[in-house]
């Protein structure tokens, strides 16, 4: 069982893609060097309508791989301490197949062919994601391994904005200085944000060509 429903209108979307939100907050710029310290991925689901909705969010704190480099810079602008005891962290690979479970059970329940990562600077958090899956070893990564949208290029298109905080915004989205710069609060912003593009996009258009008859027991 899954808790994601039976939903073929977004796989004939996306081209067979199912579009999951990711954000990483890493020690540094280097994926291949650089400890991967949080992640979080935000599935999205499609309505009867072609309307794109967010799930919850799934998050975990992430231990630095032996070796791995942690610049200070980097940890003084995301707020994280590595070391610290209340954050739980988990070994890269337990954490990476801990996020990757519910978005295989979702590509599998949408039939989708693969997970295609939304992000803001999409080509960063799936570096990080590539490098630690390389590292580990997990040979079921449901991601496209180069494919991504990008919410800093369609913000730019759809407002005028690329930094996430201005596009959000400018998007009519609320947004909290103090809670940016986590994984979870920026997934869910750029999951609310690429919701938000798609979706005006879809409303100002009465042509669904990549929705199937019958998808929704007879919406076409």
């Amino acid at each position: 069982m899954t808790d994601y429903p039976i939903n073929p209108a977004i796989a004939q979307r996306f081209r067979g893609f199912l579009p999951v939100v990711v954000d990483v907050e890493t020690a540094g710029f280097n994926a291949k060097t650089d400890a991967l310290l949080e992640i979080a991925a935000v599935i999205l689901v499609i309505d009867e309508d072609g309307l794109l909705h967010t799930t919850p969010c799934h998050a975990r704190h992430v231990a630095p791989f032996p070796g791995a480099n942690l610049e200070p810079k980097a940890l003084e602008f995301n707020g994280i301490d590595p070391d610290h005891p209340f954050r739980n962290a988990l070994p890269e690979k337990q954490a990476l197949n801990e996020i990757f479970t519910p978005i295989r059970q979702a590509v599998k329940a949408s039939g989708c062919n693969r997970a295609i990562l939304v992000g803001h600077n999409a080509f960063f958090d799936l570096g990080f994601l590539n490098a630690a899956v390389a590292r580990t070893g997990i040979k079921r990564n449901p991601f496209h391994p180069f494919s991504t949208f990008d919410t800093v290029s369609l913000a730019g298109l759809a407002y005028g904005q690329t930094v996430l905080a201005k596009a959000a915004m400018a998007a009519g989205l609320e947004w909290d200085n103090s809670e940016a710069h986590s994984a979870i609060y920026d997934t869910e912003k750029t999951a609310e944000l690429f919701c938000r593009i798609v979706n005006q996009w879809q409303q100002q258009s009465t042509e669904r060509p990549w929705l199937p008859q019958g998808a929704f027991g007879g919406a076409g």
